[in-house]
């Protein structure tokens, strides 16, 4: 069942049984997709300019101001101590004053961000700018746009985190311009960067709605007035709005507490941090270290792209798959294959291993995103579904903080990345393997 609601006109207003009923029966597209859409577009933004373009960032910083690799990664340690002290806080916001509104407050932020950055002339100022842009990021980034798909979807819930996902991958396609442009103008490109945000991702926000029910609808496109649509159902025959509201009643809604007292909520903790230790690194030290291998900083930005048009088809197979297989068993498949393609670029030098790196990360990186996320809203429901994400946020930040300026201290004092991309490559694995032990947890009342 789908609604055919103008995502361009505020409906807020419009939540009355009968209209969503109407709505519901022009044929028209379900506004949970619109949202998916606004998604892809804020991801892209936020990924390019935060995420996927530090690595590139950094050979151009160490150019332009002379710093090292450790004093640049200290940034991303900033970074995520930060993250992971407010990810509860942050979670707790969305829900309570709702996703839309952290989007809005976060892009402000960033975007001013970005216009203090192009100002920075020493590395206390670069710290300082950076805090700033990474808390914008983490208010109203990633988080805020999957709590929101989170409450919109439930049978469809994978395949629509993977589009609007797809944003975090669409962005290394723009790596190579973005590269060029930093490399002719570093000051130039981080200052229009903050005016693209202020001027075109600000009002995207504005089509943001934070639940269905706001709109008289129920997740993938059910009425929100149950006893009303089977009425109307029944009378043509069509019994499809009464199964869905009955599904939607059986769906387990776990509190913050609910959640940290079950084992699943650690295991997955600790699958994921698995991952994302060796992405966070990557982050900043993969373009570093596809240059000390031989290649030009066009040509690893080139490399980051290939990953980027392997990951997106690998996004949606696994996104599409979620909704219809375990989605452990795919989580565990794709984290064996990230600590695949780490070990391969650890230990490779030349362009041939560059390529299958970009290859293997690709597939792994573009299907584990979109299930990691979707198997935390199977698991746990949709009501304390930020706040459960950002305590998960927690240790993983400290983790992800860490990481990085190990790899960038080892590599200026031993001039190798080979030894932290080794030890990051094992603890993927061991995450594939601890995956094999989560299983849906049941709701106990106390």
């Amino acid at each position: 069942m789908s609604s055919s609601i103008n995502p361009l006109h505020d409906n807020e207003s419009e939540n009355s049984s009968s209209g969503s009923l109407s709505k519901q029966n022009s044929g028209g597209i379900f506004y949970g997709w619109w949202l998916v859409g606004v998604g892809v577009f804020l991801l892209s933004l936020m990924s390019l300019s935060v995420f996927r373009g530090m690595s590139v960032m950094t050979v151009v910083l160490q150019r332009e101001f002379g710093w090292t690799r450790t004093q640049i990664s200290l940034s991303a340690l900033l970074n995520r101590v930060e993250g992971a002290a407010l990810g509860p806080i942050e979670g707790y916001l969305i829900d309570r004053i709702g996703a839309r509104k952290m989007v809005f407050v976060g892009f402000s932020i960033m975007a001013i961000g970005f216009v203090l950055f192009s100002l920075v002339q020493n590395i206390w100022q670069f710290y300082a700018v950076f805090i700033l842009i990474t808390l914008g990021s983490g208010i109203g980034g990633w988080l805020a746009v999957i709590a929101i798909l989170n409450s919109w979807f439930d049978k469809k819930r994978s395949i629509a985190m993977a589009g609007a996902m797809s944003g975090i991958l669409l962005a290394g396609f723009f790596l190579p311009p973005y590269t060029i442009a930093l490399n002719a103008s570093f000051r130039g490109t981080v200052f229009f960067l903050g005016l693209i945000i202020f001027i075109v991702a600000l009002p995207a926000v504005k089509i943001l709605r934070n639940k269905p029910e706001d709109m008289g609808l129920l997740p993938d496109g059910g009425p929100s007035d149950p006893v009303k649509a089977d009425t109307d159902l029944i009378r043509s025959g069509d019994q499809v709005g009464s199964e869905i509201s009955k599904e939607v009643d059986l769906e387990q809604e776990f509190t913050v507490i609910q959640a940290l007292k079950t084992p699943v909520f650690w295991i997955l903790t600790l699958a994921h941090i698995s991952s994302t230790i060796s992405l966070a690194t990557l982050s900043i030290h993969l373009a570093p270290r596809l240059t000390d291998m031989g290649l030009k900083l066009t040509a690893a930005s080139n490399i980051e792209m290939l990953s980027s048009a392997v990951a997106l088809p690998s996004l949606f197979l696994a996104g599409w798959l979620g909704d219809k297989v375990s989605k452990k068993y795919l989580v565990t498949a794709f984290l064996f294959l990230q600590g695949i393609s780490t070990l391969v670029l650890a230990l490779g030098d030349a362009l041939p291993m560059a390529i299958l790196f970009a290859i293997l990360y690709g597939i792994a990186f573009g299907g584990r995103i979109p299930l990691m996320a979707s198997i935390r809203g199977e698991y746990f429901g949709r009501k304390a579904f930020a706040s459960i994400m950002g305590w998960s946020m927690l240790p993983n930040g400290i983790l992800m903080a860490i990481a990085p300026v190990w790899a960038a201290w080892m590599f200026d004092n031993f001039g190798s990345y080979t030894i932290p991309f080794l030890a990051y490559a094992v603890i993927n694995l061991a995450g594939a393997v601890i995956m094999l032990f989560a299983s849906k947890p049941k709701l106990t009342q106390t």
